[in-house]
Parts: structure tokens; sequence; C-alpha cells
């Protein structure tokens, strides 16, 4: 138990200022220091598409607690402040200009960092991606009446900020170059059902679309394709994912993979660091332990309670499912679980009319549900898979059998 340590936690994002909150919350003691590089309190980032952005959302509503709550518990909050290097024999951080902060644990969650094209004319002014507060201001600010914006990229943030752009009227292409939209993240079903609700919104969607370059003078005026077509536009936002911020930990010598390798309790290879969210490639209970990278805010709270639990000598958390969610327009998704080695899938429901599920299984086991506008759905499977039930594919695509009696009888 070590109520008494001191924690330093760098990066001042959802995960970082979940885990202060926590460890006060857990009855942890000891000076807790939270260093981020940007000028804000910790902040959470789903809005930034959504909310932020349509102008419904300020700042300081984005700040997981107020400055009084630091203040009250005692925890300092750094920011505009970057980290140069870690020394793990001393335990010791050294900031940029020149602060050394000592401690007995660190917690990393620098998150991650919007992944760049590397084509002709990237520099040009008005190509924007999404990650941060700046990020968002600066795209909210560029959204300006009659513009034409081109999205690069079919994942959740293209479309969050497509659906957000089509609130504020603007004239709207998705340019993905695979075959369809959220071909990475998503079932055939679900991808085919947002592409019809965008394109009934107005949306030009252009799928198998390689991008060639940018075009424009001081700031972009076009997306060039490979095949010749140009897309004009005002603004270029691209949405192409994320890469671990993970330099800190490398060039300290920790074990990465695909981000810095932690256990169930969030400990990275030396028993003194901790790593949280988007940043961590942690192992998932319920599927055999998996390693995966997830970016999600349940990822970053379960991870802020494993490595708070292990500080303050709590039992380990119960084992949760990831699970996930996005606005889009009227829609509300809901995903819960990874499709690892799912064999068959079942729809629930009627994509047509908005409200369907699509169930991911491995033999009568479900791993992952999709769930557009059925919440009972979500419930149900996040259910399954947490506890392991087999279920009828056949009750479970019978909308008159409620999802969560879709179980499999147990033969005697």
């Amino acid at each position: 138990m070590s109520l008494e340590s001191k924690i330093v936690i760098i990066g001042a994002g959802h995960a970082g200022g979940t885990a202060a909150a926590t460890l006060r919350e857990y009855g942890h003691r000891g000076a807790i220091c939270i260093v981020g590089d940007e000028p804000y309190l910790p902040y959470q980032r789903p809005p930034l598409s959504k909310a932020f952005l349509k102008g419904s959302a300020d700042t300081a509503s984005l700040f997981l607690k107020n400055a009084a709550f630091y203040a009250e518990n005692d925890i300092e909050v750094r920011t505009e402040q970057s980290v140069a290097s870690i020394d793990r024999s001393a335990r010791r951080v050294t900031l940029a200009g020149g602060d050394v902060l000592p401690y007995d644990f660190l917690v990393l969650a620098t998150g991650a960092r919007a992944r760049q094209l590397p084509v002709p004319g990237a520099n040009l002014g008005n190509i924007l991606s999404l990650r941060g507060i700046d990020d968002a201001e600066r795209l909210k600010k560029a959204l300006q009446p009659g513009c034409r914006v081109a999205i690069v990229g079919g994942g959740y943030i293209g479309l969050e900020v497509a659906a957000s752009a089509r609130a504020l009227g603007l004239e709207v292409t998705i340019i993905e170059r695979e075959a369809r939209l959220l071909a990475r993240v998503a079932s055939e079903p679900l991808a085919r059902f947002f592409e019809r609700i965008h394109q009934q919104h107005g949306v030009r969607i252009l799928c198998n679309a390689h991008m060639s370059h940018f075009e424009g003078d001081r700031d972009v005026s076009a997306v060039c394709l490979e095949d010749g077509q140009r897309i004009a536009c005002d603004v270029a936002l691209v949405g192409v994912g994320a890469q671990p911020r993970d330099e800190l930990a490398r060039g300290a010598g920790l074990h990465c993979e695909n981000g810095v390798a932690v256990d169930l309790d969030a400990r990275t290879s030396d028993p003194a660091i901790f790593a949280i969210g988007d940043l961590s490639w942690r192992p998932m209970p319920v599927y055999g332990e998996r390693m995966v990278r997830l970016e999600s805010v349940p990822n970053a709270t379960e991870q802020a309670r494993q490595l708070a639990c292990a500080v303050v000598g709590k039992p380990r958390p119960a084992v949760e499912v990831p699970w996930f969610w996005s606005d889009q327009y009227e829609v509300k998704l809901q995903i819960a679980g990874l499709p690892f080695d799912a064999d068959r899938q079942v729809v629930r429901g009627s994509p047509e009319q908005g409200r369907f599920a699509v169930f991911h299984l491995h033999g009568n086991r479900v791993v992952t549900v999709e769930a557009a506008g059925s919440p009972l759905d979500f419930i149900a499977g996040k259910q399954f898979i947490l506890n392991r039930t087999e279920v009828s594919p056949e009750k479970l695509a019978d909308v008159s059998v409620k999802a969560k009696d879709a179980v499999l009888a147990v033969r005697a």
C-alpha cells in the first residue's frame, strides 16, 4: 500500500485527469502532479467533433473538474509544460523548462496524435486534424457559412465532423480510400447504414478514392485524386487514424509494441511506471488477455481505476467489456466488444428504420455488438460478452424475442 507516495502524471486528458481524481477517491494522500502540454485543465475529447464544433458547448464544459476541485484535493496541475526525459533509475522527470519532478510512481497518459498524410501540399493552410481543443477551435473558425469541406477518411471522426458540418449548413465531401466507410472499425451492414444516412443529409461520399495531393497557393483549394478527380474545397480535414505518443516511454526503455505494453494493473515493464488510455497496449481478459490498443473514454477510466487500486492496495477492479459510442445526426451508435474470431453476423431489427443491431458471434457466443438506436440490444450484448453466454442465433434475429432472452437452452 502506497497512500503517501509521490505521483507524477504526464498527460492532462481524460485518462490523466481521471487517474488523479480516482487516486484521491480511493484514499491516496501523497503528492499528485499532473503535467500537460496544453493550456487547459484535464478535459474530455468526444464533444470536440460534435457539440463543441457546432457551438453548443464551450471550453469550460469540456473540463473533467474545475480548478477548485484540484485545489481542494491538493492536486497540482502544470499546464503548457512538456516533459523532456524520464530517469527511471533516479525516479525523476525533467521538464523542458528544466524543472525536475521526483516520483514514487509515474503515470504515462500522453494519448495519441493524429496521423498525417505524407502527400504533396499537406502543409497548405486550412488542412486540419482534430485531436485537441486548439484543433477544434481552428476547425470551428474555418467552418464559415458557405464553405466547402473535404474530409479525408471515412472513420468515426470524419463521419462525426461531417454530421456537424452539415448541421451548420456546409457542403461536405468524404473521401475514403477503402471500398466502404468504417472499413477497419465496423461491419458492412453498419457502414452501409451510415453511408445512407449521410447521403440523405446531403453528404457526398467517394469510396475507393486514392489521394494524390492537395492543391492550393497559400490555403488548400482542392483535394486531388489519383484518377484525376479534383474535389474543390475551402477546408480539408484529415481523419486517417491516430498514433500513440510513446516517444517518452521508448526513450526511457519501456517495452512498447503498438503503444506502451502494460499488464492488468496498467503497469509497464517498470513496476514504478503505469501507462493508461490511448497510449497503452493492454490485455483484454474477456478475450483471453489478447493485447490491444483502445481509443475510448471507457478504456481510459477503467485503466485509471486499475492503476489507482494497484497504488493504494485495493483489489483489482472487476473485468469490463470494452465499449464505444458515436453520435451522428439523430443516430446514437453504441458498440460493445471487439470482433476477435467472429465467424458470423446476426442482424437484429431494421437498418431501414434506423433501429437495429449487428451481433458478431464466434460459434454461439457473442464477441461484439453494434447497436444503432437500440440501447437494449447493446446492454444485452455487453452482458453476453462479459458472461460468455451461449445464445441462439435464431432467437437473436427474431425481434419478437427480447435480446436478453435469446439465451441458448442448456441441455439436461
